[in-house]
């Protein structure tokens, strides 16, 4: 018997402040994980059970009675053991105003990508930058750690909306304001040079819990909002909405052999647009027109339904559809390739090699590629871009690829969802590459639909 969902679980999903998904990124202890045991600590977000394992746990490594909130989200073993973050956790809480997902990453270059792994459906990023490592020079300079403009560069290659610069561990620093308006007035010239556009600087101590719930007094200088009280302030708001219709079919769904009635469903997430019954759409890679008979879910029928939802579509014709097809929206159909531009990151051990064939997933569909050219070696400190033949561990580059079949894509500026892939080594099946497609005006080297 299946249950029924209560109607106000998705109204408060609903709700204008909405869901707010977010990450921490930043260098090797910056602080991130104890920030997030402090957000969760200060707004009442640990249960009574964890707390107390926590208090007595026997890797923890703070003075006294004092607890080490960064065990919260060290959930293996050998991150408690050596006091690294090497997974991504998630967690979650609600305040009256906003409910969140955090995802803790790791701050290490050898784990970036599980950072890319976090990133990739955050709505905000939080950067952590630890006032006791920054460089600063006599003249005035001011050096930021390489993994800081990685993970911003990142974070902007991957379109994340919003970008918090926590400047932490302020109390080692004796919360002097010159050292904080220095290191961000440092950020904000790399993040002009990067195009991050929608910076916010807030000065903290994740340790002592200065600005991350509540304000104190310790830091009378800075007049702005507490961490907790900027993140319930973010819009989210979904422009994909706006887009044209983007659903990649997971599943065909039919009945039992022995019904009588015929039926034929198209399972799938919707990733971008709404659809109406009486839609007209098109099939692609194939390009046939259908026509949307009904919007199945759950046991119900529905007149329309958005991004986000995972519905059954049914069509008016009996067509060849199956698992990796795209329906879109027929007068604005995705972009049909069989070269790709994309910006990569390499998130193997192993190097690129330009003579293998790798498998591309995107959306549901999988297809053998290659990659012919690297274009370009992004320099994460300096953000120019050089000439390179291979691409290594965390190496960021525009490349093209051919792929054996077409993709039904977009601009990863556009539709994220629809713009995003990974490839992965046909032996080893390991993810080695996630990729951001790039697109021109004319939707660059596009086949026709056949």
């Amino acid at each position: 018997m299946s249950a029924t969902i209560p109607k106000q679980f998705f109204q408060e999903l609903t709700r204008e402040r909405g869901l707010l998904r977010f990450i921490t990124a930043g260098s090797v202890d910056d602080g991130k994980s104890t920030l997030i045991g402090r957000l969760l600590f200060d707004s009442k977000g640990i249960f009574a059970d964890q707390l107390d394992a926590i208090s007595h746990a026997r890797h923890r490594r703070t003075i006294g009675d004092a607890i080490d909130l960064s065990l919260l989200t060290d959930g293996l073993e050998a991150e408690r053991e050596q006091g690294i973050t090497i997974d991504v956790a998630y967690r979650y809480f609600a305040t009256p105003r906003r409910k969140f997902i955090i995802a803790d990453t790791p701050g290490h270059e050898q784990y970036t990508r599980n950072m890319v792994t976090g990133a990739s459906t955050a709505d905000a990023v939080v950067i952590l930058i630890d006032v006791s490592k920054v460089k600063m020079g006599e003249d005035g300079s001011v050096e930021l750690l390489v993994q800081t403009k990685r993970h911003s560069t990142i974070a902007h290659l991957l379109q994340i909306e919003h970008v918090v610069v926590a400047v932490n561990k302020m109390d080692l620093v004796h919360y002097d304001q010159a050292v904080y308006d220095r290191i961000v007035q440092a950020y904000r010239e790399f993040a002009q040079r990067l195009g991050l556009k929608d910076i916010r600087t807030i000065p903290l101590s994740a340790l002592a819990g200065d600005n991350v719930v509540t304000a104190g007094d310790r830091m009378p200088w800075y007049q702005g909002p507490t961490l907790i009280e900027l993140l319930e302030s973010l819009s989210v708001y979904d422009a994909c909405h706006d887009e044209p219709l983007r659903f990649p079919v997971q599943l065909v769904a039919r009945h039992n052999g022995h019904e009588a009635k015929d039926f034929r469903g198209y399972m799938g997430r919707i990733e971008a647009g709404k659809v109406r019954r009486g839609d007209r759409l098109v099939v692609q890679p194939g390009g046939p027109a259908a026509t949307v008979k009904d919007i199945l879910i759950l046991d119900q029928s529905l007149e329309s339904a958005v991004v986000g939802q995972s519905v059954t579509l049914l069509l008016q014709e009996h067509l060849d559809i199956s698992r990796g097809d795209m329906l879109a929206s027929a007068d604005r159909p995705a972009s049909l390739l069989k070269t790709v531009t994309a910006d990569v990151c390499w998130l193997s051990e192993d190097p690129l090699d330009l003579r293998r064939k790798y498998w591309l997933k995107h959306t549901t569909r999988q297809v053998t590629a290659r990659v012919i050219e690297i274009n370009a070696l992004l320099d994460i400190n300096t953000q120019q871009k050089r000439p390179a033949d291979a691409l290594r561990l965390n190496d960021i580059a525009s490349v093209t690829l051919n792929v054996q079949q077409p993709l039904a894509a977009d601009a990863y500026d556009a539709i994220r969802a629809t713009g995003a892939f990974i490839l992965i080594d046909e032996v080893t099946h390991q993810t080695v590459a996630a990729g951001m497609i790039r697109l021109d005006d004319s939707g660059v080297r596009n086949v026709s639909e056949r």
